[in-house]
């Protein structure tokens, strides 16, 4: 393909994007292929000769189309958000074509120095301590990992790192092996699969402690657990704390799990790969109040912040943790610029990188600071906004509501909310899963979409309670104009919450 057929290809691939968010809002968000579908649509082998750029985007069209679940479809309302904007893509787009590796400073010099100031931006703009930033005084710093799960597992491989040769410069007779056999660390029973999983492959024994009713990790419950292992001969060596849980997005305490780790020199890793973007608005700083006290911290811009994925930010107290597990030096990666800029192969598991940061700067500047927060602002206020619906029904138990994610149920036993999810599932149309408040089942309902409006949210609400109808009968009440009062946020109508309690 020369530059000319890119030119088309491209321009035409641009062109069925836009074209697909367009029309995007009128596509079924589930798909309705079954296993194994693909292979009957495609030949055994590749093709010997090469074919046209319009006979592969007709079969995006007619073979791949089908079998997309529509993650930015305004009725996608499962897990959380995974982020998509167009600056994103072009952002995407040019790093593609550029196609560095960024495996040392000289193998790229613009891509190792803007991501360093992106992470900089990030960090002030969320208000993190200082002393996480690359511009402070300190030996703190930011990287952009694939995913908070790899930055969860980095910070577990450093804290043993940093444990083991600790243990042994105070104990020679120690072996390392003896060390790591001993080693433990500590999550919340309400922390994403990613957590236990780090883990297994960093070969650590993984507590998950129980929380309060709020689904909260708090210190006592931590300090119980560790004395509990170091009575027991273990090695407490490392922490992680939810800023917005999978369930709930719960926040843990982390002014009571802060001087607990500090206190008995554990590494406190906060994970808020989902709400963290939610600080970049000053009223919800004080959700990571005590975030000083950890020695990393990470949130998700692909997950909540219009960048697509992969973009996980990751900050560290003190960046020689990082160096020192991670450093393996060859001849061919020297250079004559050591340490005159950070390199970010010894900060991660990989030896290449992508060109990562390129993507986040334009959507920083294309959206800037106050469109970013407008953003999420908007989500948080539709999902209050849904919140008053589910309790103006008397059929439904509201859970949770907390920043873009809605949690509950149908009055009763777990087989009505299970049923429920069940039949919305089948129809298509809606996007839902299940979670887990107080041994509960709940429905887990994300305002995902860049997308979703308030039309969206009532289309949501009409399908969830046209279901329900067919679980629950109840009679039908029409509202007058004294049930209804005008969302402070959003400045629309929504069902008035007190009108129950009012009757």
């Amino acid at each position: 393909m020369d530059a000319e057929q890119f030119r088309e290809f491209g321009k035409a691939a641009v062109d069925y994007i836009a074209d697909y968010y367009e029309t995007i809002r009128d596509r079924p968000v589930l798909s309705n292929v079954e296993p194994g579908y693909l292979g009957d649509l495609l030949p055994k082998d590749p093709p010997q000769s090469g074919e046209s750029w319009r006979d592969v985007l007709e079969d995006v069209d007619r073979i791949i189309m089908p079998g997309i679940t529509h993650w930015h479809s305004p009725h996608f309302h499962a897990y959380y958000p995974t982020a998509q904007s167009f600056p994103s893509v072009v952002g995407e787009l040019m790093s593609a074509g550029f196609g560095v590796v960024g495996l040392s400073w000289i193998a790229s010099p613009a891509m190792t120095e803007l991501e360093v100031v992106m992470m900089n931006w990030l960090g002030r703009m969320l208000g993190l301590p200082e002393q996480f930033l690359n511009c402070s005084e300190g030996p703190g710093g930011g990287v952009i990992q694939g995913s908070a799960s790899e930055s969860t597992y980095i910070g577990l491989l450093a804290a043993k790192d940093k444990k083991v040769r600790e243990l042994m410069e105070t104990n020679p007779s120690l072996t390392e092996a003896e060390i790591k056999g001993k080693l433990v660390a500590y999550s919340s029973d309400q922390s994403n699969s990613s957590v236990e999983k780090a883990g297994l492959l960093g070969s650590m024994k993984m507590r998950l402690l129980p929380t309060n009713s709020e689904g909260q990790l708090v210190g006592a419950a931590l300090q119980k657990a560790l004395d509990e292992d170091k009575r027991a001969g273990l090695i407490p060596c490392y922490v992680v704390a939810n800023i917005g849980t999978t369930p709930t997005c719960a926040f843990d305490n982390l002014e009571e799990l802060g001087p607990v780790c500090n206190k008995e020199n554990i590494w406190l890793h906060i994970d808020a790969a989902y709400a963290g973007s939610a600080f970049i608005c000053p009223e919800y700083r004080h959700l990571m109040k005590g975030a000083e006290m950890a020695d990393s911290f990470n949130f998700n811009p692909h997950k909540w912040l219009l960048v697509n994925f992969d973009c996980s930010a990751m900050w560290v107290r003190d960046a020689k943790y990082l160096v020192e597990a991670f450093n393996v030096e060859r001849i061919y990666l020297k250079d004559q610029h050591k340490g005159l800029a950070p390199e970010y192969r010894h900060w991660q598991i990989a030896l290449g990188r992508r060109f990562r940061a390129l993507k986040l700067w334009f959507v920083l500047r294309i959206y800037g600071v106050e469109g970013l927060q407008k953003h999420i602002r908007g989500q948080i206020a539709l999902a209050e906004y849904l919140s008053d619906l589910v309790k103006s029904d008397n059929r439904f138990e509201l859970c949770t509501c907390s920043m873009g994610l809605v949690t509950f149920r149908l009055k009763g036993e777990d087989s009505l909310t299970e049923k429920l999810l069940e039949d919305i599932s089948k129809k298509k149309e809606l996007f839902l899963v299940a979670g887990h408040m107080n041994h509960k089942l709940v429905v887990r309902y994300a305002i995902c979409s860049r997308l979703t409006e308030k039309r969206d949210v009532d289309f949501s609400w009409r399908q969830i309670i046209e279901t329900a109808e067919q679980i629950i009968p109840t009679p039908k009440k029409s509202l007058t104009k004294s049930d209804k009062q005008i969302h402070p946020v959003l400045n629309i109508n929504c069902i008035n919450p007190n009108l129950e309690k009012s009757k």
